[in-house]
């Protein structure tokens, strides 16, 4: 037998000695599937996506862990913030409020001096602008020389009444004795007159009888004049209550020039724009050189008392009471805290006193929640050395006890 031939029988015995072990191990496994359970079929591996289609998104189930934190925190935090404000309200419709004092002019005239600049802090007092004072001290003169006039008059006139009341009942007194001498000097003469007419012509001479006659005319005559003064002298009381009217109408005139006196020098102290109080100047609409108005304002002067002006809802309003404490945080200046207090509530909300209020009667009606004014007193916290200017926006948190 040749190599090759040795070599063939071997490959041919080694062939079916690998095919008796492949049905032995073929026979084991189906003796081991006869015994086992059948399995759970496998999942089909994902086919793959087609040319564009969008694949399915794979689940995470990290993502719903996530959530569900997410959402239990949420919850945890409302409660939280619930429970640490259940006793206060707060609001963003807020602001610094305060007194600005328009600072007009009483009288007209040029300014010829302007003493304060723009935002500068001033003390009540301070004279802030000069108005050209000549035209006002002329008037103040004038108005003077009036007021002598016219108490000169006056002490006239007073001395006259006094003169008057003194000289009319002495005048009356005289008048009323000379007619009484008048009368008897009639009586004389009238006497004499009849005695010489009643004697024989040989007893009395013609003379005598021209005589006696001349003196009853005379006497009668004298008798008239003195009837006349004592009429004259008797309106006493009209001649005293004449003189007393004149001193009366003098006395108005004087009270009248006494006006315009003080009337001048009140015009002659207003060329003189006086701050009124402490505050800030603000709004200037004055220029030196300017011609003003009576009435024109020139600033406005800031008080230093700020106060907040918080517009709460409607629905806040039931738990609040003035005195209630009140943390304030201002927009502007987050380092400012400030304390203070409930002040009062205002009777209206803000929609009442507008210049131009809801007519609910008319039309349709849609509720809108009011808001209602309230004023808060700062008590604390304030920089004296950088104030609040008005207007800043500001959180008031009302605090209930």
């Amino acid at each position: 037998m040749t190599d090759q031939d040795g070599t063939a029988q071997r490959s041919l015995e080694d062939r079916q000695s690998e095919a008796g072990e492949t049905e032995a191990l073929h026979e084991d496994e189906d003796h081991e599937a006869v015994s086992r359970p059948p399995a759970k079929k496998e999942a089909a591996p994902p086919a793959e996506a087609k040319p564009g289609e969008t694949p399915a998104p794979k689940k995470r189930p990290w993502v719903r862990i996530i959530l569900i934190l997410v959402a239990l925190a949420a919850v945890i935090g409302g409660v939280t913030y619930w429970f640490l404000t259940r006793n206060e309200e707060s609001t963003d419709d807020a602001y610094t409020d305060g007194r600005a004092v328009a600072i007009a002019s009483h009288v007209s005239g040029y300014v010829t001096a302007l003493n304060v600049r723009d935002n500068q802090f001033v003390h009540k007092g301070d004279v802030l602008v000069e108005i050209d004072p000549r035209d006002y001290i002329a008037a103040r003169d004038q108005a003077q020389g009036n007021l002598l006039s016219t108490q000169g008059q006056l002490e006239g006139a007073r001395y006259s009444s006094e003169v008057a009341r003194k000289n009319f009942p002495a005048r009356l007194g005289q008048a009323q004795a000379q007619l009484q001498a008048a009368k008897a000097t009639l009586f004389k003469a009238q006497n004499d007159y009849n005695r010489q007419h009643s004697l024989p012509k040989g007893a009395t001479t013609q003379q005598e009888v021209d005589a006696a006659t001349a003196a009853l005319q005379s006497a009668q005559g004298q008798v008239a004049e003195a009837e006349a003064q004592v009429q004259q002298a008797t309106p006493v009381q009209a001649n005293i209550g004449e003189t007393d009217s004149r001193v009366d109408q003098l006395a108005g005139i004087e009270k009248q020039a006494q006006a315009q006196l003080d009337q001048a020098n009140l015009n002659l102290a207003w060329t003189k724009v006086t701050a009124p109080q402490d505050g800030w100047i603000t709004k200037r609409n004055v220029e030196l050189g300017n011609f003003v108005q009576s009435g024109q304002s020139l600033f406005s002067l800031v008080t230093p008392e700020v106060w907040i002006t918080a517009n709460f809802k409607e629905s806040q309003l039931a738990r609040m009471r003035p005195g209630q404490r009140v943390d304030i945080e201002v927009d502007g200046y987050p380092d400012l805290k400030l304390k203070g207090h409930l002040d009062s509530i205002q009777l209206g909300s803000g929609s009442k006193f507008s210049a131009f209020p809801a007519e609910n009667a008319t039309g349709n009606f849609v509720k809108i929640v009011q808001r209602v004014p309230v004023k808060i007193v700062i008590d604390s916290g304030l920089d004296p050395n950088r104030p609040l200017p008005l207007g800043l926006s500001v959180v008031p948190i009302v605090h209930f006890e």
